[in-house]
């Protein structure tokens, strides 16, 4: 239900830069009079009288400009072209606009909203902003256009939270996932569980309030199979939720190696630019290097670091261990080896030491070797080192950052490491919220308590408890289960004006 106790608000919702248009939103119960006092239609007609969903043509003026009389200003209906309506000298026109007219419920926050497109100077937009806010209009918060949306039911969390993913999304497939929670995808998969143990929940207390003619024998059998179809559905969608995150926000990946194996001309060839410096002395990045590479659908917030070696000097000493972090925190490590020179103890060394890691062992400077033998039998794998179970995945790729040899096999190499083939089905839900996989793992935990307590043979009113407590979890998914500061946390991330 609409709450129309909420104040008016106001921002602009386009890029503060210059552009071809930006557009001012107004929202609440009196945009419709607010945009009345400010707006001049060529066609004579008032906010009340145009359409819903109409475009209109007209002016911006300062309504608090006085004028030295009022004999100055041609008046409505005197003039049958309308031109009292145009401006005159003594008008304080500040642009001409387009204004669009949404009437509630159908608009994004189900309130009365009013869109002026104005030309898309800085000074005009914020001019005209101020204008709506000096007529009664509020600023509005970041993400409160959203926020209202989601308070009068035109959305729910998942789908409020789609729209800022639509905002940063890096790549093609994260914006077509994001647009597949928009359209209530997660939302529907989430109310389908929830429907089904809410279903089970209100037999067993049926059951118990009734048990003269409503029996629980042999229902711990069905509901166990019934759970367990949930736990799998469940899993399901933990398990996407690696995937999307690197969906949505970009795999980690830190290029790591000996001092002049190739770093830096590798983070430029996956560029296809020169922003790193690249020469022949060893120990030439002193600092880290931070860059995003999209290929297609897959997106590498890349860092280049500096070589990790002894050294006595103090800058790239820092620069060694700033690298040793980034690679404790990295989803994907690219370490270079130099092909000619093959993988050295001091290489062994420092992978062994890359705990659980997924590694690429990325051979680089093939086009030093002249023969393709002698490229096979410089190469030395780490998968055969003893301690090879402790030190991660591996994967091997030989490529020369010159000539951009074998590039494109590491593309798909990197691909194949972080996506399956379902992450692009149009009928698979992918998670890609972090908060929404931490409720989903509540839910599945709750739900095993409930399979282990029918294993016990415990009675059924206690498994209502953990049933109860998967169908909350999964609510706060969706907004149906909100704690107080929920909403203030998931839209203070959003822009102004969204």
């Amino acid at each position: 239900m609409i709450d129309n106790s909420l104040d008016t608000i106001a921002a602009i919702c386009t890029g503060m830069t210059g552009a071809g248009i930006n557009i001012i939103r107004i929202s609440g119960d009196r945009s419709f009079e607010i945009a009345g006092k400010i707006f001049k239609s060529i066609s004579g007609k008032s906010i009340e009288k145009m359409g819903n969903f109409s475009v209109n043509y007209g002016y911006i003026v300062d309504n608090t400009f006085k004028v030295d009389s009022v004999d100055n200003v041609d008046k409505p209906g005197t003039n049958d072209n309308n031109s009292y309506n145009k401006p005159t000298e003594k008008d304080n026109t500040i642009d001409e606009v387009l204004l669009l007219k949404m009437q509630a419920p159908r608009s994004y926050t189900k309130e009365d909203v009013i869109e002026i497109d104005c030309h898309g100077g800085i000074t005009v937009t914020k001019r005209i902003l101020e204008v709506v806010l000096s007529n009664g209009a509020r600023l509005a918060e970041p993400g409160e256009f959203t926020k209202r949306a989601f308070l009068n039911g035109r959305i729910d969390f998942s789908q409020a939270e789609a729209v800022i993913d639509i905002i940063n999304a890096k790549s093609n497939l994260a914006l077509k996932n994001s647009v597949k929670q928009l359209k209530g995808q997660v939302k529907e998969k989430i109310l389908d569980l929830r429907n089904r143990l809410i279903s089970k929940t209100a037999y067993i207390e049926a059951a118990l309030d009734d048990p003269e003619h409503i029996s629980l024998e042999g229902f711990d059998v069905v509901l166990k199979s019934d759970i367990e179809g949930i736990k799998k559905e469940l899993k399901k969608l933990i398990d996407s939720a690696d995937e999307g995150k690197f969906l949505n926000e970009g795999i980690n990946t830190c290029i790591l190696g000996l001092p002049n194996a190739g770093k830096s001309s590798l983070l430029n060839s996956l560029l296809n630019e020169e922003r790193a410096i690249v020469t022949d002395i060893a120990g030439t990045t002193r600092d880290v290097l931070k860059e995003t590479v999209v290929f297609g659908d897959v997106v590498l917030n890349i860092i280049d670091t500096a070589g990790i070696r002894e050294t006595s000097d103090v800058i790239e000493k820092i620069g060694v261990e700033k690298a040793k972090k980034e690679a404790e925190e990295a989803d994907l490590i690219l370490y270079v080896v130099d092909l000619s020179e093959g993988l050295s103890e001091t290489d062994i060394s420092i992978l062994n030491n890359l705990k659980n890691k997924k590694i690429i062992l990325v051979y680089n400077k093939s086009d030093l070797i002249s023969d393709e033998d002698d490229v096979k039998k410089n190469e030395k794998t780490v998968l055969k080192n003893e301690n090879s179970n402790q030190t991660g995945i591996y994967k091997e790729v030989i490529i020369s950052s010159l000539t951009g040899y074998g590039i494109d096999s590491l593309k798909n190499l990197i691909k194949n490491m972080f996506y399956s083939g379902s992450i692009n089905s149009e009928e698979d839900v992918i998670i890609t919220n972090e908060r929404h996989k931490e409720l989903l793992i509540s839910a599945d935990k709750s739900i095993e308590s409930v399979i282990n307590s029918i294993d016990m043979g415990m009675s059924e009113d206690f498994l209502t408890i953990d049933l109860m407590d998967a169908y909350g979890s999964l609510g706060k998914i969706v907004g149906e289960s909100v704690e107080d500061d929920l909403a203030d946390r998931i839209f203070k991330d959003f822009c102004m004006g969204k």
